[in-house]
C-alpha cells in the first residue's frame, strides 16, 4: 500500500542484502545500490525462509528471491505495511523517527509518565497499544502486563502515579524479555503460569496460584481483552 511494486523489482533485481534492522514489529533491510526494504508485521504478518523454487501462495505479499533461499512476507489480514526507498545517505526518515524500544536504556519511567499524562482518559490497555511509545506490544502482551500488575485493563491513564509508571516500565520489559525468550525462540509454548496460555477462549480459569476465578474475555476499545474479575478489580 506504501511503495511500488513495479519500483522494488526494478532496484531489488541483481541488488545484494548488506544488512538487516529490527525495530519492535519493524523490519528495514539494506540492500547494495542504496536501496532500503521496510516493513511491519501487523498483527498477522509473518516472514518466514522458503525454497528457491517456492511458489507465492493467496496471502503471500512479497517473495524475495536469491540462489539458496526465498524470503517470504505473509499477511492473512493485511495490516502490515511494505515500504521501499533510495537513501545514500543511510536508513530513511520514518525508521530514524522511530521511538525508543521498550527494552533500550532510553525507554524511562519518566517517558512512560510523560506519555501516560498527555493521554489521561485512555484505558491502560489501549495505551500498551500505541506503537508510538510502547513499539513491539502487542495485545496478548498488553493483556500479559495489566494481569501481571494485577490492573484492570480499562484503568484510565491518567490514575497512574509516578510510582506505578515505573512499575509498569519494569513489568514491560520483564514481559517483552519472557516473551523473546520464549515465544520469539522457535514460538514454544509459554509456561501455563502466563495469562497467554489461558486468554484464548471463554471460561478459563485465572492461573494465578490462589485464584482460580473464571477469565472474563470482552472488547475493550476495539481489541479482544481478557482479565481476571477477581486479582484485576476495576477501582
Amino acid at each position: 500500500r506504501e511503495t511500488s511494486p513495479s519500483l522494488i523489482q526494478r532496484r531489488l533485481k541483481g541488488a545484494s542484502l548488506i544488512e538487516s534492522f529490527t525495530h519492535g514489529k519493524n523490519l528495514l533491510f539494506h540492500f547494495s545500490g542504496d536501496g532500503w526494504l521496510g516493513g511491519h508485521l501487523g498483527m498477522t504478518g509473518e516472514l518466514r525462509t522458503e525454497i528457491p523454487e517456492f511458489q507465492p501462495g493467496k496471502h503471500d505479499h512479497l517473495v524475495l528471491f536469491t540462489e539458496t533461499v526465498a524470503l517470504v512476507f505473509t499477511d492473512p489480514r493485511m495490516f502490515g505495511r511494505i515500504r521501499f526507498e533510495v537513501s545514500p545517505h543511510g536508513p530513511p526518515d520514518w525508521w530514524r523517527e522511530l521511538p525508543p524500544e521498550v527494552l533500550s536504556k532510553e525507554f524511562t519511567a519518566e517517558r512512560v509518565a510523560g506519555f501516560l499524562a498527555r493521554h489521561q482518559k485512555t484505558p491502560i490497555k489501549t495505551a500498551l497499544l500505541d506503537q508510538r511509545m510502547f513499539p513491539g506490544i502487542g495485545n496478548w502482551m498488553a493483556d500479559e502486563i495489566c494481569w501481571r500488575l494485577r490492573w484492570h485493563p480499562g484503568r484510565p491513564s491518567g490514575d497512574l502515579s509516578p510510582a506505578d509508571a515505573a512499575e509498569l516500565t519494569a513489568m514491560i520489559r520483564t514481559v517483552t524479555r519472557d516473551a523473546l525468550r520464549v515465544i520469539g525462540d522457535g514460538w514454544k509454548t509459554p509456561p501455563d503460569s502466563w495469562l497467554f496460555n489461558h486468554r484464548w477462549d471463554k471460561n478459563h480459569a485465572c492461573p494465578r496460584k490462589g485464584c482460580g476465578a473464571t477469565l472474563v474475555r470482552e472488547d475493550l476499545r476495539g481489541r479482544t481483552t481478557c482479565w481476571c474479575p477477581r486479582c484485576q478489580m476495576a477501582k
